[in-house]
C-alpha cells in the first residue's frame, strides 16, 4: 500500500496522491465524511470534553451508540453498539444524549461549503456526502484545490475537522476518505488503483458482507487482489455469477454510479425503543402520537405528501411486525397520520392477548410532491385545517424539537 495512507495525524493534508491533471472524459468525485461528527460537535461546545471519551448514544436501557470518538474507539466502543455495551468497555467514558437540533445546525453550514463548489450534491447524512465536481475543475486547478478548499472552509466556519477522500468515481473517492481518516485528505489517482486496492481485505470492499466474506474465504480469496486474480469458477462458486461480475468490476476500481442530487426520498420515519416495555394501550398511542408528529414536520418541511402510513410494533424480546394503511388523501397533517396509525395500533393491539411493545415506530412513504399552482381535485375528501401544524413547526423550528407538542404527548414526558 502506498506511503501516504501509512502516516496519520496533522500531516494529512499533504497525503494527496499524485497531483495531476484529470484526463479528458473522467469524472472528479470527491466524498466528504466529517470525523466522529455527534461527538464533535459536543467537543466543541464544551471544550473541556477535549482529550475525553466522549460518546454520543441513548442513556436508556436500552440506549445505543450513535457516534464515538476517536479516544472511546480506543476502548472498543462503536456506533451501533448497546449503550450498556459501551458502559461495560468504557467505564470512564463521558454519555451524552443526542442534540439533533444541534447536528442540524451545524450540518447546515457544512453543505453551505459544498455548494461554493459545485450543485452537484449527493447528501448521504448530515456528515457525509458526495460531490461531482468535474465541471468545477475548470474554476479551479484540480480536484485537490477544490478538495482543500471545502476541509479548510469547513474547519474555518465549524471548527471541525473533515476527511476528504478525491477519485474518479465514488467507490474510489469513498475509500480515500476511509483510508485517511482521521482528518484525511488522499486523492487516489488512476494509476494508483490497484496498489490501494489490492492489500485491502477483500470485506472492505463495497457490497461485500460477512456471508459474502465468508464464502471468498473458503476458496482462497482473502484480499481485494486475490479477487482480481481470481478465475471464474472460483469466484462464481463464493458469490454466484450474478454477483461475480459486479464484484470483479467493483475490486478492478470501476464503478459508473453518478453522484444524485436532490434524490427522491423514499421514506420518513420516527420510531422509539422503550426503556421498559410498554403495556398499557394509552402509553403506547401517546408514544405513537409523538412520532407521527415527528414524520410530519418532516414531510412537511421538505414539502412531501404521503400515501401510505406504517406502523412498526416490537415485541420483547425482538419479535417485529408492520401494519400499514392508506391516507383517505396523499398529505402530511400530523392529525391525518395519526389517525390511520392508530387504527393500525389499536387493531394489533386487539389481536394480541397480552400486547407489550418493546419498540414503536411510525413511517410515511408513496411521497408526491406538492406543487402550489396544482388545480385541486373538488370531489376530493376537504383539506385538513394545517394551522396548528404550522404554528408548531414554526416554534419547534425557533426553540428547538420538541418546545411544543399536543397534550397527548405529555405522557411520554419524563419516560425518556
Amino acid at each position: 500500500m502506498p506511503a501516504q495512507v501509512q502516516q496519520a495525524g496533522s500531516r494529512s493534508l499533504r497525503r494527496c496522491g499524485t497531483i495531476g491533471v484529470m484526463q479528458p472524459g473522467q469524472r472528479a468525485i470527491i466524498h466528504v465524511d466529517m470525523d466522529a461528527f455527534y461527538a464533535s460537535v459536543e467537543e466543541l461546545d464544551d471544550p473541556s470534553l477535549a482529550g475525553k471519551p466522549v460518546i454520543v448514544a441513548g442513556l436508556g436501557r436500552r440506549g445505543v451508540v450513535s457516534t464515538a470518538n476517536y479516544e472511546a474507539r480506543k476502548y472498543g466502543v462503536r456506533s451501533a453498539m448497546a449503550t450498556s455495551e459501551a458502559r461495560r468497555r468504557c467505564p470512564g467514558g463521558i454519555y451524552i444524549f443526542p442534540r439533533h437540533a444541534r447536528y442540524q445546525e451545524i450540518s447546515n453550514v457544512v453543505f453551505g461549503v459544498f455548494a461554493e463548489v459545485t450543485p452537484m450534491i449527493e447528501g448521504l447524512s448530515l456528515d457525509e456526502a458526495f460531490l461531482d465536481v468535474t465541471a468545477s475543475l475548470r474554476l479551479f486547478s484540480s480536484i485537490e484545490a477544490i478538495g482543500r478548499r471545502v476541509k479548510e472552509g469547513i474547519r474555518e466556519r465549524t471548527g471541525l475537522n473533515a476527511s476528504v477522500g478525491m477519485a474518479h468515481n465514488k467507490l474510489l473517492a469513498k475509500l480515500a476518505s476511509e483510508l485517511s481518516k482521521p482528518n484525511g485528505f488522499l486523492r487516489i489517482a488512476p494509476d494508483e488503483v490497484r496498489g490501494y486496492l489490492d492489500p485491502l481485505p477483500v470485506g472492505r470492499m463495497w457490497t461485500v458482507g460477512k456471508v459474502a466474506e465468508e464464502s471468498l474465504q473458503k476458496v482462497g480469496i482473502r484480499t481485494i487482489g486475490d479477487l482480481v486474480r481470481a478465475d471464474a469458477w472460483r469466484l462464481n462458486k463464493a458469490v454466484g455469477e450474478r454477483h461475480a461480475a459486479q464484484l470483479r468490476e467493483l475490486c478492478r476500481g470501476e464503478d459508473r454510479r453518478p453522484v444524485v442530487t436532490d434524490a427522491p426520498e423514499v421514506s420518513i420515519g420516527s420510531e422509539w425503543t422503550f426503556e421498559y416495555d410498554v403495556e398499557e394501550l394509552p402509553i403506547a398511542e401517546a408514544w405513537l402520537l409523538r412520532q407521527c408528529e415527528r414524520v410530519g414536520a418532516r414531510a412537511r418541511a421538505r414539502g412531501l405528501d404521503a400515501r401510505t402510513v406504517s406502523v412498526k410494533l416490537r415485541e420483547p424480546p425482538f419479535l417485529t411486525h408492520s401494519r400499514q394503511a392508506q391516507l383517505p388523501v396523499p398529505g402530511n397533517a400530523t392529525a391525518d397520520i395519526h389517525a390511520v396509525a392508530r387504527r393500525l395500533l389499536q387493531v394489533w393491539w386487539s389481536q394480541h392477548p397480552r400486547p407489550r411493545l418493546r419498540l414503536l415506530g411510525v413511517t410515511l412513504s408513496g411521497f408526491d410532491a406538492r406543487h402550489g399552482d396544482e388545480q385541486q381535485d373538488m370531489f376530493a375528501a376537504p383539506a385538513p385545517d394545517k394551522r396548528s401544524d404550522g404554528v408548531q413547526d414554526l416554534i419547534n423550528g425557533r426553540f428547538g424539537a420538541g418546545a411544543l407538542v399536543r397534550a397527548g404527548v405529555l405522557k411520554t414526558r419524563g419516560s425518556e
